[in-house]
């Protein structure tokens, strides 16, 4: 009887831990996430940037325009550039997952990667509706779209631009420039009439207001006109108040 007994016990624990094995091979396992790579809902920072789940991801091989930066279209009107890109881009990915792929981090610690919605390379579509363009410098991958684009006068295309790599340079020697302290300059003759005011408003072929100090680089070949609403500012504060900016040179 009690080996009857042990032999029922015996034959039920081995029916259970058959059934425990094949429940546990039959679950399905979610595919893991691949090192180097962020998957789900993206926030698109500006034109080549999102964040994933709290990370930052850098669109590899392409750049587009800052998100203050400004291109002129086909007749020559200031759009914002930057701004428009990052927008294309939202819609674009919509509520799509995103799924960006790359194993390197570039000097602000966002993850370098490739990346795709729906199966669409987003920097490829970015190049290609010249909202972007392809960055030379690191990659050769968007080239053939940035032609295309070219070719067809799409986004900044359609005007003129200053490089994105190229206005950040720009935008960075003029903070530098402003946070260096003006080192006071005799007066041309021509400034004589303008007594202790030196900083010359100069309104350029395109109609733009632009203001020289003492020391820049156009400074002494600038000449003001009065009678074209040219003028003569006393700060830098009065003349940015009155709708110029400050000369990049």
């Amino acid at each position: 009887m009690e080996l009857a007994l042990a032999c029922v016990v015996a034959v039920i624990a081995v029916t259970a831990w058959f059934a425990a094995n094949s429940e546990r091979s039959s679950t399905p396992v979610a595919a893991a996430t691949p090192a180097g790579a962020s998957v789900g809902r993206a926030s698109v920072i500006d034109g080549d940037t999102l964040e994933i789940r709290g990370e930052r991801v850098r669109l590899v091989g392409i750049d587009a325009p800052e998100s203050e930066q400004t291109c002129l279209d086909a007749a020559g009107q200031t759009w914002r550039c930057g701004q428009r890109a990052a927008l294309a881009l939202a819609d674009r990915i919509g509520s799509a997952t995103v799924r960006c792929e790359g194993d390197e981090l570039d000097g602000y610690e966002r993850l370098l990667a490739v990346c795709r919605a729906g199966g669409e390379d987003l920097g490829a579509w970015l190049v290609s509706e010249g909202l972007a363009l392809a960055y030379r410098r690191y990659s050769t991958a968007y080239i053939g779209q940035e032609n295309a684009a070219r070719a067809a006068g799409r986004g900044i295309w359609a005007g003129t631009f200053v490089p994105p790599w190229d206005w950040r340079t720009q935008e960075r020697e003029h903070q530098r420039a402003q946070a260096q302290p003006q080192t006071p300059v005799l007066a041309p003759a021509d400034t004589q009439d303008a007594g202790s005011c030196l900083i010359k408003g100069n309104i350029n072929s395109k109609g733009e207001r632009i203001y020289h100090v003492p020391g820049g680089q156009w400074y002494d070949e600038t000449k003001i006109s009065e009678s074209k609403g040219e003028r003569w500012f006393c700060s830098e504060t009065e003349a940015r108040a009155a709708g110029w900016r400050r000369s990049k040179r």
